[in-house]
């Protein structure tokens, strides 16, 4: 039986720490590209509760492989060995640029970052961090060290020391910044809660040099991206470009939560037993949802999808009144409007879509569930038309 909306608004804001300004809605239930609030309305969501539901709400072949491993074993530790945890380990890195061999399992986006910077300063023996401004890794206070928007550092200062900022985009920043105590470059190749602010092929491409050249350790925070939402199955993919570590969450396992790094071999062969660890790291049910997950990516061609139906998106939605230009690539994207975005989302939200907003007050954001088709961004954008 449904719950009435302000019930169910009544429990959470009586119960639960205060820390989300939350829509007035109620979800219930979701399926595919589509959420269903408790009053019965139907909504398209091209959110995504954040980029989590990456294969659709409720994929029938990964609540599948849920169900069966809930079944079978809902937990175990990495003390021991587990053929699921084997068979999601084969597939993540099987999908992944090489000379990736080897993948480190947590539980968010926040963990896999901590994780990546620290195995940068083990491995390099070095302290400092070069980080771009208007980037985002996570709420933690080490991935918030390395975050440098808003008013985040400010809510939360001292954070910990050794980050050096820099523009997004700009080499000779970076150029400028190393110094011999210089561990790693981190950054999020497409600056999601920034406004989706994306750089050309050129300022990767010497990035990955200098950073070869300088004996740096370049990260990728993938956690929004990886596994096709840009189009490509890991954002450098396109261009070539391989970082020597790469952290991903949100909706690598479709739904549940889950956390990854990869890295690379000659980082990998380094780290050995007692370095690093996570207790829920690689649970056995949400390594059965990843690898159900990147299985329906690859059948059903999602990550292809997702470049077609994006760039049909950036064309459709630039011929609007009032759009000045649609940023981004593949499924994520940033609509930046010629009136504040809140105010946008909130009229989409009343005629049953949900979308996102950013950082820029004027940048409406777009994290769909890859299985998202022309027909359904048809309706999105007949209702932008509309407003």
């Amino acid at each position: 039986m449904s719950e009435n909306f302000e019930a169910v608004k009544r429990l959470e804001d009586t119960y639960q720490l205060n820390t989300y300004a939350k829509l007035p809605i109620a979800i219930e239930r979701g399926e595919g590209v589509y959420v269903y609030d408790t009053n019965g309305k139907k909504y398209l969501d091209l959110y995504g509760g954040h980029a989590v539901a990456l294969t659709g709400h409720c994929h029938p072949e990964v609540v599948s492989a849920v169900k069966t491993q809930a079944e079978q074993l809902l937990f175990y530790s990495n003390v021991v060995y587990l053929p699921v945890r084997a068979r999601a380990s084969q597939a993540i890195v099987d999908v992944s640029p090489k000379p990736m061999d080897k993948v480190f399992f947590c539980n968010s986006g926040a963990e896999a970052n901590e994780t990546a910077l620290k195995v940068a300063r083990r491995f390099t023996g070095k302290s400092e961090i070069i980080a771009m401004q208007g980037g985002f890794h996570g709420r933690t206070i080490g991935a918030l060290s390395a975050t440098a928007l808003g008013n985040y550092r400010e809510m939360f200062s001292p954070l910990i020391e050794s980050f050096r900022f820099v523009p997004f985009g700009d080499i000779p920043a970076v150029e400028k910044a190393l110094t011999d105590r210089t561990a790693g470059v981190i950054l999020e190749p497409i600056q999601s809660m920034a406004g989706v602010s994306i750089a050309d092929e050129e300022y990767y491409k010497r990035l990955r040099d200098i950073c070869s050249d300088r004996g740096v350790v370049l990260i990728f925070d993938e956690v929004q991206t990886a596994l096709g939402r840009s189009g490509s199955w890991f954002f450098g993919d396109t261009w070539g470009i391989v970082p020597d570590i790469i952290t991903m969450a949100k909706g690598i396992a479709g739904g549940i939560p889950m956390g990854a790094v990869l890295i690379r071999e000659h980082i990998s062969k380094t780290i050995h037993h007692g370095e690093h660890g996570s207790t829920f790291g690689g649970c056995p049910v949400a390594c059965a949802a990843l690898k159900a997950n990147i299985d329906v990516i690859r059948k059903e061609g999602l990550v292809e999808n997702a470049a077609v139906v994006g760039a049909y998106i950036q064309e459709e939605v630039e011929k609007l009144h009032g759009v000045s230009r649609v940023k981004g690539r593949g499924l994520l994207l940033g609509i930046e409007l010629e009136r504040e975005a809140k105010e946008v989302c909130d009229l989409l939200l009343e005629k049953g879509v949900i979308t996102g907003t950013s950082a820029e007050k004027n940048v409406l954001r777009l994290l769909p569930p890859l299985v998202l088709g022309k027909q359904n961004a048809d309706v999105f954008i007949q209702v932008l038309r509309s407003l």
